[in-house]
């Protein structure tokens, strides 16, 4: 199967975005202009590498949302392909969306143009550090991989202790895949140079946080508004210490 698009956004529910967007915002993340795509309240925000989508609608959320032009097309070939939507919207006065989730029900959109303006300012990262990935929970690592191979085919990174956690480009997003039993919902990972500076700003402004949350050694995770959690880390888990083969991609893990 042919790409899925460009990453766009990772797509969040917020039922008061006004309490979100101050969160983010805090933490040094810059709002960016929409555009009049969605009839609901929807605002972004970004690091300069990472967007973030604050939906005030009902959806299956969080989401990962691609950019794709010919989403009907791409709708062909993946029913083909043996993939199932849970939602899909196409027609020549629609606004075409497709979902579907993977095989741990975490869900994927594709939408068939952008949502907002591009930030032309050079990147700059939040005070969670630089984000490195979008982490899913999942329950077998290895056959999550064989869902994942046609839409991440490259294999940037992985370990099989003390849990297997694989990382894969996927059009623009470094996605994980752990079996941590640390992670329970998707979640975002940042590895931040000023540990001491980030946890007094949480604190100066009473965000709910927990400590040393068992995940890989963050020192740190944050909880959202909306329930959204992002870890900070001191390394990389991964790319600090492990090496992968160029030549893997995710179609050589058995199904």
């Amino acid at each position: 199967m042919s790409s899925i698009g460009r990453f766009l956004e990772f797509s969040i529910r917020t039922p008061d975005i006004l309490h979100s967007l101050l969160f983010y915002k805090t933490l040094g993340f810059v709002e960016l202009e929409i555009g009049e795509v969605w009839s609901h309240k929807y605002a972004v925000v970004s690091d300069g590498e990472l967007t973030i989508g604050l939906h005030d609608r009902e959806f299956d959320a969080p989401a990962i949302t691609f950019v794709q032009q010919d989403v009907a097309k791409h709708a062909r070939s993946m029913s083909d392909h043996g993939f199932e939507f849970s939602y899909m919207q196409l027609g020549d006065d629609a606004f075409n969306e497709l979902r579907f989730p993977d095989r741990d029900g975490h869900m994927i959109t594709m939408i068939e143009a952008r949502t907002f303006h591009r930030n032309d300012q050079p990147g700059k990262n939040s005070m969670c550090g630089h984000w490195f990935e979008l982490t899913l929970p999942v329950k077998e690592a290895l056959r999550s991989a064989q869902f994942w191979a046609p839409i991440a085919p490259t294999l940037l990174d992985m370990r099989e202790e003390p849990a297997i956690h694989m990382r894969f480009e996927a059009d623009g997003v470094p996605l994980g895949l752990s079996e941590s039993i640390a992670v329970t919902a998707p979640s975002l990972c940042f590895k931040c140079p000023n540990r001491h500076a980030l946890m007094a700003l949480i604190e100066q402004h009473g965000m709910s946080f927990e400590k040393f949350p068992g995940f890989e050694g963050a020192f740190v995770a944050i909880h959202a508004p909306e329930g959204t959690t992002l870890f900070a880390f001191e390394e990389d888990f991964l790319g600090e210490k492990y090496e992968v083969d160029e030549s893997s991609d995710a179609s050589d893990f058995p199904a």
